[in-house]
């Protein structure tokens, strides 16, 4: 859910034409989404211990696709408010402005006046959000590489782990492999798809696009992870294992 709403920081940059400021609030939304995952590693491995040890690797498999189905539900959560989430952010961003530091905005943030008025912000959007989309006048390549990079993300560790517990005296090897799944799904994503969204709103901010083409480029990102965890993570979640046990089979036995 978190780097759903660093999506919404992209247009509340705009809005305020402090992109670089925005830029630095979508990194801290992604650290958030990082770290949150290092907290979930323990667990997914405990859940991969008990399947080897009882031999249900195939009750990990519906285990798997289960969590999947949930960052469809934080996605979808993300998605729903990122309107109300961009006018949020567009106020973090005038405090951080005027106050100047993260930890001063972090106080700001949590006196109970705020909480309540971030509170009463969140609602569902309404149709005038959805006036004036535009998926033409947004790059595909770029939004169907989003749709790509979201589903490898979604099913790089749980595929490695998958395999791991489907070759358990190979788990190391396995586990490892999702790495390097992750890392080329981050080249890409830094090289196909960040840039172009930070160019979109460049454009913006000088002119070149409306916001409204903002809004549209946000909107279909959002589509796109939406169909990324409920579908095409789901499809690919079992080959990648199956992959990622044939790289492991194959690394095991040149290294043997």
């Amino acid at each position: 859910m978190m780097e759903s709403l660093a999506l919404s920081m992209r247009l509340a940059g705009a809005r305020t034409r402090q992109v670089a400021t925005s830029i630095s609030f979508v990194n801290i939304a992604f650290l958030a989404a990082r770290m949150s995952n290092m907290f979930q590693a323990p667990l997914l491995g405990t859940m991969v211990d008990q399947a080897v040890r009882t031999g249900a690797e195939t009750a990990l498999l519906a285990k798997f696709r289960l969590i999947i189905l949930a960052a469809f539900g934080g996605n979808l959560l993300g998605a729903l408010l990122t309107p109300s989430m961009a006018y949020v952010f567009v106020k973090a961003i005038y405090v951080f402005e005027r106050e100047g530091s993260i930890p001063k905005l972090l106080r700001e943030a949590w006196r109970p006046r705020n909480i309540w008025k971030t509170l009463s912000n969140l609602r569902p959007p309404s149709w005038s959000y959805f006036r004036g989309l535009s998926f033409k006048s947004i790059p595909h390549t770029f939004l169907y590489l989003n749709v790509l990079m979201v589903a490898i993300y979604a099913v790089g560790v749980l595929a490695s782990l998958l395999a791991g517990a489907f070759l358990p005296d190979q788990r190391a090897t396995a586990v490892q492999l999702s790495g390097i799944v992750n890392g080329v799904a981050t080249v890409l994503l830094s090289i196909m798809v960040d840039p172009t969204g930070a160019h979109i709103t460049d454009q913006a901010v000088h002119g070149k696009r409306t916001l409204n083409e903002v809004w549209s480029m946000v909107f279909f990102m959002q589509i796109g992870r939406l169909l990324a965890t409920l579908i095409l993570a789901q499809l690919i979640l079992w080959p990648a294992a199956r992959y990622i046990m044939t790289v492991t089979e194959w690394l095991t036995a040149l290294a043997g």
